[in-house]
């Protein structure tokens, strides 16, 4: 059964179909490597154990057309609204409130036939990178469990790295599904802004919000993808021989990890001997996204926290907090020259994608730091840790764009490192496909979480 809680989505509908095992036999696969991991890994907010067997065994009586998920086991994060289950964003503001209807996106995971096992723990109101929770627990990585799984859809990237799932819905705002993916070794993907609908879905910041698949291969992305958008599969064969690949060296790499810089160089190596060009090019500007992301985030959480701020605000934890009183003093002046600014970004950017398929970049500078760390040294610079986690990710949260994390390596610490790869609006499929290619000419996402 540990087995089974290892294999790609697409493997257990196959093996559900032909009933060579049951969707409840799978559903207590996962209930019994939560019970057994989760009480250190920190992964889920709520389990509904009960739910997901009903559920299970629905599935396995029915005599309906099969979806494309039919009877496999999801989790959704804790942000997404789901009826009649908990839905806490990670908060004591929310923390007994049950919605009474499902999120878009989770009414497409019920008609795909999918079970949902539980909600994921989060970054509180996904203000933060880290997943150091306070009143749910920390989440921890399953790789080595004193350093952070990335944020804020850590407690989705963690279900998925150590098999308590074996694909989860994430949010992502500034790189939260990338983060976590890259952090944690799996895949992330970060569809196109407004691609998949984010009604029902508790917001950081409206302009920047994205739903998006996390799963252990990216094919399961495809899958998971398809389901949310309601489009078509995307055909991830056929190689990248001829695809034009863009690097913008600069702002992307600097100040890298050397170990980071070392796996991100030999992915490049690999894409390459695919039949990839690889080029150097240079994106104007974006240098610029980080303050824009924070900016945006800032102004937006603002509005929507401001009546349960000032109603309640010792629910809040003293980081988040924090945020929020910071972002009350934001001059309504700098958010508009902020949206001006991430204007010029999507300009420029698709100048760059003009003249190449996708681009390619590190997901991350570093690997995962240890819980309780607030700072890192990159580059000689000592800096707060959320904006070195975001800096990478972000780009493609102003601009809107397509982009996904795969994994490209381990660093001298035996923590994971991820490959982002993004391209034009609505270009899913070509992001997909060469992630695919790249993922089917290395052994990394077949690695296993070695701290269980």
């Amino acid at each position: 059964m540990n087995e089974l809680c290892f294999l790609p989505a697409s493997d257990l509908v196959g093996l559900i179909a032909a009933k060579e095992v049951s969707s409840e036999e799978v559903t207590r696969g996962f209930l019994e490597r939560i019970e057994r991991y989760d009480p250190l890994l920190r992964a889920f907010i709520t389990v509904d154990a009960d739910g997901a067997l009903a559920q299970a065994r629905a599935a396995d009586a029915s005599k309906a057309e099969r979806g494309p998920l039919h009877g496999v086991p999801v989790a959704v994060k804790d942000n997404i609204a789901t009826r009649g289950l908990r839905t806490t964003a990670g908060s004591r503001v929310l923390a007994d409130w049950i919605p009474t209807s499902d999120a878009p996106v989770v009414r497409r995971l019920k008609d795909a036939g999918a079970v949902i096992l539980g909600k994921t723990n989060m970054h509180e109101f996904a203000y933060g990178g880290t997943c150091t929770n306070v009143e749910f627990g920390a989440v921890r990585n399953p790789w080595n469990t004193d350093h952070v799984p990335g944020g804020s859809s850590g407690g989705s990237g963690v279900a998925v790295a150590a098999g308590l799932v074996t694909i989860a819905l994430g949010t992502d705002t500034a790189g939260s599904v990338r983060l976590p993916a890259c952090q944690c070794g799996i895949v992330g993907l970060k569809p196109t802004y407004g691609r998949v609908s984010i009604q029902g879905v508790i917001p950081l910041a409206w302009s920047l919000d994205h739903v998006g698949p996390m799963t252990r291969t990216v094919g399961d992305a495809a899958l998971l993808f398809a389901v949310l958008a309601g489009c078509e599969q995307a055909d991830l064969t056929g190689g990248i021989r001829g695809r034009r690949l863009g690097v913008p060296r600069r702002y992307f790499f600097d100040g890298l990890q050397p170990d980071v810089e070392s796996a991100v160089g030999r992915a490049l190596e690999v894409l390459a001997e695919l039949g990839a060009e690889v080029v150097d090019v240079d994106w104007p500007g974006v240098e610029l996204s980080n303050s824009v992301t924070w900016t945006i985030v800032m102004g937006e959480a603002a509005a929507y926290h401001r009546a349960w701020f000032r109603e309640r605000p010792d629910d809040y934890s003293a980081e988040t907090r924090a945020n929020l009183e910071l972002a009350e003093t934001l001059p309504a002046a700098d958010y508009v020259q902020a949206q001006r600014a991430r204007t010029v970004l999507q300009q420029a950017v698709t100048d760059v994608l003009e003249r190449v398929d996708a681009l390619v970049t590190p997901a991350l500078a570093i690997t995962a730091p240890r819980i309780g760390q607030t700072t890192i040294t990159v580059g000689g610079k000592t800096k707060e840790i959320n904006p070195v986690f975001i800096r990478l990710a972000d780009p493609f949260n102003v601009t809107g764009l397509p982009a996904i994390s795969v994994p490209c390596g381990f660093g001298v610490d035996g923590l994971p490192i991820g490959l982002q790869i993004a391209a034009a609006p609505f270009a899913e499929h070509t992001v997909l496909r060469i992630a695919h290619a790249f993922e089917q000419a290395t052994e990394w996402h077949q690695k296993r979480a070695v701290a269980l």
